[in-house]
């Protein structure tokens, strides 16, 4: 299977079924600084799309390294409510809690979309669809310190994080879309937190990203296919 109509799939993809729980909102801007155009009535937060874009022309996905970043006050605000100082969060531990979720990330999106039979390559050019995603606003409620007297954490969930990706023609460099969706990691059921359990949310919301791509690039292209002649 190739993904000949990516770009056109992923637009089906934020207009019709990412489940977020949230729909554009009347107050973000109708155009972006760099010419995109707000696409209402979406499920995601916010989705832009570059006008009149040529989506046909791409056969190959370039996914790029996924970049990470927390909320800004995060390791002050955590580290205010911990008592022992060696259960307090350093910035290596957020280095790698950060190396270690963007590399999930590209692990995750490169294996579903792979066993979906989408082509993936990893530079631009010709027919290349680059897309550019990053995790942000990342909040932890029990981030792994590996210190040896680690205190339970109970919440309801085990954080947060925003996916912020954008779409490029692999040719020219040009943006063609642009989109942003929150998302709680986690049920909303009060047990113990600790890095499995993080871990174990962060997939889930990774792999269910994924999924609905690859599974909205797949019906796209059923949808498109020319039927066999008899």
């Amino acid at each position: 299977m190739n993904i000949k109509h990516l770009a056109r799939s992923f637009v089906a993809i934020l207009t019709l079924s990412l489940a977020s729980g949230a729909s554009a909102d009347s107050s973000l801007p109708e155009v972006t600084h760099d010419g995109l155009h707000l696409v209402k009535h979406t499920k995601m937060r916010a989705v832009w799309m570059a006008p009149g874009a040529n989506l046909d022309e791409y056969s190959e996905v370039a996914l790029l390294a996924c970049y990470v970043a927390f909320n800004k006050n995060w390791q002050r605000n955590y580290n205010e409510e911990t008592i022992q100082l060696e259960n307090m969060i350093t910035d290596q531990d957020m280095k790698k809690i950060r190396d270690d979720l963007a590399k999930e990330f590209n692990k995750i999106f490169t294996e579903v979309l792979t066993k979906a039979g989408h082509k993936m390559v990893t530079t631009g050019g010709s027919g290349v669809l680059i897309v550019r995603p990053a995790i942000i606003n990342l909040e932890v409620t029990a981030p792994d310190t590996m210190a040896p007297e680690m205190e339970q954490s109970f919440a309801a969930n085990a954080g947060q994080m925003t996916l912020y990706m954008e779409l490029y023609d692999g040719k020219t460099g040009a943006i063609i879309a642009r989109v942003i969706d929150p998302e709680a990691l986690g049920d909303d059921f009060w047990q113990v937190r600790n890095s499995v359990t993080n871990q174990a949310d962060a997939d889930r919301v990774l792999r269910r990203w994924a999924t609905l791509l690859s599974d909205h690039l797949a019906t796209i292209k059923a949808a498109g296919a020319t039927p066999a002649s008899s």
